[in-house]
């Protein structure tokens, strides 16, 4: 009796997670995982946890759900037949809706494909539009080291500056791309996990443009305590 019981509770968890207008349902490939463990994982209180996981065993599609209150990023980990938990990990903004990653074992973070989350799709534009100022400062970071060797203090000192240049243009773009996006999450994740230590009044001007909505997500909350520790 209590075997039933046990199996029709599980069943109503299961059935109560489905019709959750907040499930994120992800699935997808891992091509060339065949034995393994993929780990679905966010952070909580500075953890990362585990919010559900599947056995790969033969096949490498999987599918993973999470309830997801407002958007947020989300870790796809995998952990191959070994027990070895590689170091790559798929980092990707989850959203209450179907999501599709399409990855393989060699390449798991470089290559993955993300599909279905419009925070994501915001995001990858982001990271498009940042990688211009990385490729700008390794140049200069190449230009101080041929300085440095050479004894050109006039050369260093140009990359130096033209790296704080590159810094303070990176923080303008951020804020200028979080502003032009206040009704996604992702301006009050840009906000506070890229450039939280920026002069307030951008932070002030980006959480007063975000709609109530966005407010009142993780994100926006979290923006909220920001400025407020700013404050005090």
């Amino acid at each position: 009796m209590k075997y039933y019981i046990s199996i029709l509770s599980i069943l109503l968890v299961l059935v109560s997670c489905s019709n959750n207008e907040n499930t994120m349902t992800l699935t997808g490939q891992v091509k060339g995982l065949k034995k393994g463990t993929l780990l679905l994982q966010k952070i909580e209180n500075f953890t990362l946890v585990t919010i559900d996981s599947i056995v790969i065993n033969g096949e490498e599609i999987f599918n993973l759900t999470s309830i997801v209150a407002s958007p947020e990023i989300y870790y796809l980990h995998v952990k191959i037949s070994d027990g070895t938990l590689l170091d790559d990990r798929i980092a990707f903004f989850a959203e209450p809706k179907e999501i599709s990653i399409q990855t393989n074992l060699n390449n798991f973070n470089t290559k993955a494909i993300i599909i279905g989350s419009e925070n994501q799709n915001l995001l990858n534009d982001y990271n498009q539009l940042m990688k211009r100022y990385s490729a700008k400062n390794l140049e200069l970071i190449e230009q101080d080291f041929n300085g440095k060797k050479d004894g050109n203090d006039s050369l260093v000192n140009d990359a130096q500056q033209k790296q704080r240049n590159i810094l303070s243009n990176r923080y303008l773009a951020t804020v200028n791309f979080a502003f032009g996006h206040s009704d996604f999450e992702i301006a009050p994740y840009l906000m506070v996990h890229q450039v939280n230590n920026i002069n307030k009044k951008y932070l002030d001007t980006v959480y007063n443009k975000i709609t109530p909505k966005i407010k009142d997500s993780k994100y926006g909350k979290a923006l909220e305590s920001l400025i407020k520790s700013r404050e005090n």
